[in-house]
């Protein structure tokens, strides 16, 4: 649905802290278009990865772009969008917000220990579960001058994805009692 107050989600976090899975949940629940960051990969970038290389910086640029370009689009056809990313960096997600506030974070925040026993137990997916310790030392969780949602990984991705409907939801009645 076309809004004039479309908004975008990232939602980031490491690989195996759920995703894919909690942002197509909470896009299914708002209505709004989803798009999964891995998509947004180059085939020679998921083999590194695949092999249990870690992306370097140069090579995330242009992933980057390419994502926040999305991002732009969605906002400017007045549609509201839910992306997946990592963003593990603040950089990386000053590239894709643009200091935008129609462009939120959803931080989801799980420790090293139940993310590699899931990470261990997913098939089909071409990041190495190698990586998982490059990922933990790069994050740098989001500030709360980035006013992320940031959630907790422990409960079943339907609830996650409930919490972060909810605290928009809750948001948005403030802003319109405010007024």
């Amino acid at each position: 649905m076309a809004t004039s107050a479309a908004q975008v989600l990232v939602v980031m976090g490491v690989s195996g802290s759920g995703k894919s899975t909690v942002a197509a949940l909470i896009a299914e629940k708002l209505g709004w278009i989803f798009a999964d960051g891995d998509s947004f990969h180059t085939p020679e970038h998921v083999a590194k990865m695949h092999a249990g290389h870690a992306l370097d910086d140069e090579d995330r640029a242009p992933w980057l772009a390419r994502i926040a370009v999305w991002i732009r689009h969605r906002l400017e056809a007045g549609e509201s969008g839910v992306v997946v990313c990592s963003a593990l960096r603040r950089a990386y997600r000053d590239v894709l917000t643009g200091g935008n506030p129609r462009v939120r974070v959803v931080f989801l925040d799980g420790n090293q220990a139940l993310i590699a026993e899931r990470l261990v137990a997913r098939q089909g997916h071409f990041m190495s579960p190698r990586l998982l310790d490059s990922q933990f030392a790069t994050l740098e969780p989001p500030g709360p001058d980035e006013h992320p949602i940031t959630v907790g990984i422990t409960e079943p991705p339907e609830r996650i994805a409930d919490r972060v409907v909810a605290q928009l939801a809750a948001e948005a009645c403030a802003e319109t009692g405010a007024e």
